[in-house]
């Protein structure tokens, strides 16, 4: 019998000015959800089961970029992705371009334990989530008045709203975007940007799993596809490690950076807070992103390269750390 450990993030990339309110805010919600996989790990439950659990309740909560809240396409509405994987046999599951199923993390797990596929997505992922019997609701469930307001101004400024950087008024160079960002409320508009979800899990028995979930981009084109529901990418477990993804999700893509955390430990024999600080440093190039990570071994280990990223962990042992910065 080992350790349990569990961690889990709301986003890489937070905005220096945000209020102190909003902040608090984010560290409930992570505290919260903390304590309800910490819950369940001493029920005994297993890992692939904690991140469900756990992402579920992120996807309901509307402060973050997933269910509820997640960000607009250039229409106006709502196309959500997710992914979960199980590390002892690599087992996973994904779907893409939902627009009705209330909870895309366990749509994903039901194409992992209930369909010969890995990953399905728009109308066939939605055919499935209707004879799988999971819960739908209308697509105006999930847009909120915060994103709707920042569709508008990114519509504006003819940009897309990364979650780790805000597009500028004008076109006159780096200068220009530093010194009029674009504004909502009196505030920067990054202070409201939307971030993607995570958590990850490593049972008593040893056993990793990871699972991510998000809405995307603000303002991203209908049918773009991130990193988040792509295996390797933006969640990947085996029987060494479990990791969660988040931010610039093409050079999360491009560097496949969840799959390269547990390919350095298998090949450089690192360890967990070596293997992440690795890629971090080597595996990204120019972009910008932050990952959690859990070990078979019960250690758990995070990295970023934004300005903050919404993060808490917790060990059996009894540490238990919320964090922005």
């Amino acid at each position: 019998m080992g350790a349990w450990a569990i961690a889990v993030h709301g986003g890489a990339g937070v905005d220096p000015n945000l209020p102190k309110e909003r902040q608090e805010e984010a560290k409930r919600l992570l505290t919260r959800c903390l304590d309800i996989g910490i819950s369940a790990l001493r029920s005994n439950l297993s890992a692939i089961d904690v991140v469900e659990l756990v992402v579920r309740e992120l996807e309901t909560d509307p402060l973050f970029n997933s269910g509820r809240g997640s960000a607009l396409t250039e229409n106006g509405t709502v196309e959500m992705e997710a992914s979960i994987m199980d590390g002892p046999k690599r087992r996973c599951g994904a779907v893409s371009g939902l627009t009705t199923v209330k909870n895309p993390v366990s749509l994903a797990r039901l194409v992992m334990e209930k369909s010969p596929h890995s990953y399905l997505a728009f109308s066939g992922a939605e055919e499935f989530a209707k004879k799988q019997g999971v819960e739908m609701v209308d697509n105006e469930y999930f847009i909120t008045e915060d994103n709707v307001g920042m569709l508008k101004l990114a519509k504006e400024a003819n940009s897309i709203l990364f979650d780790y950087r805000i597009p500028a008024v004008g076109t006159c160079g780096a200068s220009a975007a530093m010194d009029s960002p674009l504004q909502m409320n009196g505030l920067p508009i990054s202070v409201y940007a939307p971030e993607t979800v995570g958590c990850v899990v490593v049972d008593k028995q040893g056993r990793c799993a990871a699972a991510t979930s998000t809405g995307g981009l603000m303002n991203k084109m209908s049918g773009r596809i991130g990193d988040s529901p792509l295996i390797g990418s933006g969640t990947y477990a085996s029987e060494l490690c479990g990791v969660s993804c988040t931010g610039e999700g093409e050079a999360i893509i491009r560097s496949t950076l969840a799959r390269e955390v547990s390919a350095v430990m298998e090949y450089k024999r690192l360890n967990l807070h070596e293997a992440v600080d690795y890629v971090i440093k080597n595996k990204l190039d120019e972009g910008k992103a932050g990952l959690i990570a859990v070990s078979k071994d019960g250690e758990v280990a995070c990295g970023f390269n934004t300005t903050g990223m919404f993060r808490g962990c917790a060990t059996e042992d009894g540490f238990m750390e919320v964090g922005v910065w």
